[in-house]
């Protein structure tokens, strides 16, 4: 290990690479214990990047790739053997270009702050999560991350014109792509997006950017039936005319769970079903409200909708969002289990019943709270067993496990949605992915990072 120290810090400097307390780095967003690692490396450039794998890998030492930490499913969590490759200094966005619709930047840019910038320029970059303070732009990438405006713009994978990575042996792969339209053979960045660094390491990327909507119009609406729900999101789809963005569903005892003193201020009754929060931007100033509010009214009058909340200000529109993406109220006490699934939604309120009845007769006292972007098939839910037998929190989580990914292997569903798969369900991966897949998945892990340095264990599990 102190071979591996001393041939790092000598290619790259002892203000690259660190060790020991000198770290003093948690070890996720989640998880305020310091990490555990044999060093911290944090390059300034992609050429630093390269010498470090180089070494590593010709050592066969393995390495864990970091972002912002804020991963779900222990993607990025060291190992005391591993070398922390942190990316958080290479932070640059290096350009913004209006009349071509693309950004240039740093695998590092925190994704707010690529937000924030597009918009000072009055353009879009439009994937937005709940972590956005925290994540990287290249964390969302090797994640292929989802969000709210999935329904409108797609996942990151869709926003990715090209990017820089570097494979396990430090080889530099530059395909900064800037174009729409290239179908010049093999589209080569697809096998580091999604893949979550055990194939390469996303250093620089090339994203789409769109112009700025110049309306937005936006309601929290309540219903009492799932019939409801989807009959609401087929005509949002065809009356708002490719304008609608974001459509977020949360149950009743999760909406009732996170508005309660401390926490949300709930702005309508809390006995519904169903709330949703729903949102359009588009470009007609004149028209574009009246539209969304002919939606909603519509929609009263056939008893789709049976309350609503619209926002007379941006602060009412921030204050609304926050119930939906604030939850902290519920995250304790522990041991709680976070799911990300999809599946078809005509499958979802069937599906989210056998799961709630299974777990019920499982645990009397079982917590079961969901929420879901609906719209792109996507449900999130957080399991709280409150067991009696004294089982440890792993074993309730592999029961829990045992009956959501169950349930979701009998609608033909994926055990993940948008989270990826990391540590946390690589077991349950052959749920969702045929034999033949994986197989090719192994093999394409073996011929790109031949001596496995590359966020070892993770996805695949051994290889």
């Amino acid at each position: 290990m102190s071979q591996i120290l001393e041939l790092l810090t000598n290619a790259v400097g002892i203000d690259i690479v660190i060790s020991g307390t000198d770290m003093d780095r948690a070890t996720s967003y989640w998880d305020t214990t310091p990490a555990q690692a044999i060093a911290l490396a944090r390059p300034r450039t992609t050429e630093q990047v390269s010498q470090i794998l180089a070494i590593c890998n010709q050592h066969g030492h393995p390495v864990i790739t970091q972002g912002g930490l804020t991963n779900c499913v222990h993607s990025a969590e060291a190992q005391k053997e591993e070398v922390i490759l942190s990316l958080e200094r290479m932070n640059e966005i290096e350009s913004i270009d209006i009349t071509g619709g693309t950004a240039t930047v740093g695998a590092g840019v925190i994704l707010q702050t690529l937000q924030e910038a597009c918009l000072e320029q009055d353009m879009l970059f439009p994937l937005d999560l709940g972590a956005r303070g925290s994540c990287t732009v290249g964390g969302n990438v090797a994640t292929n991350a989802g969000g709210i405006n999935v329904l409108r713009y797609g996942m990151a994978r869709q926003l990715v014109l090209g990017l820089e990575a570097v494979m396990a042996d430090g080889t530099v792969l530059s395909s900064m792509n800037q174009m729409l339209k290239n179908n010049s053979a093999y589209d080569l960045k697809q096998l580091f997006i999604g893949t979550e660094g055990t194939l390469g390491v996303i250093t620089r990327i090339n994203v789409r950017i769109f112009p700025k909507p110049t309306t937005t119009n936006a309601a929290m609406v309540a219903l009492q039936d799932f019939e409801s729900v989807t009959k609401l999101l087929n005509r949002a789809q065809r009356d708002l005319a490719g304008n609608l963005s974001a459509f977020e569903v949360m149950w009743g005892d999760h909406y009732r769970a996170v508005t309660v003193e401390g926490a949300n201020r709930s702005p309508m009754s809390r006995d519904y079903k169903y709330y949703i929060m729903m949102e359009a931007e588009g470009g007609d100033t004149a028209n574009d409200e009246a539209g969304f509010m002919s939606l909603l009214e519509s929609c009263f009058e056939e008893e789709i909708i049976i309350d609503a909340v619209i926002p007379k200000s941006e602060s009412e529109r921030v204050e609304l969002w926050d119930i939906r993406e604030n939850f902290e109220a519920i995250l304790e006490p522990k041991p709680i289990f976070l799911y990300d699934v999809s599946l078809p939604i005509v499958e979802m309120d069937n599906y989210i019943n056998a799961v709630e009845q299974q777990l019920k007769d499982k645990w009397d006292d079982c917590e079961f709270y969901v929420l879901g972007h609906i719209a792109d098939g996507n449900l999130h839910f957080f399991i709280r067993p409150n067991d009696k037998a004294d089982k440890t929190a792993e074993q309730l989580h592999i029961d829990s496990d045992e009956i959501v990914y169950g349930q979701l292997q009998r609608v033909n569903g994926a055990v993940s949605a948008e989270h990826g798969i990391g540590m946390e369900k690589r077991a349950w991966l052959k749920y969702s992915r045929s034999e033949e897949e994986i197989k090719l998945m192994k093999l394409l892990k073996r011929t790109l990072d031949a001596n496995n340095i590359l966020n070892r264990g993770r996805v695949l599990g051994d290889v």
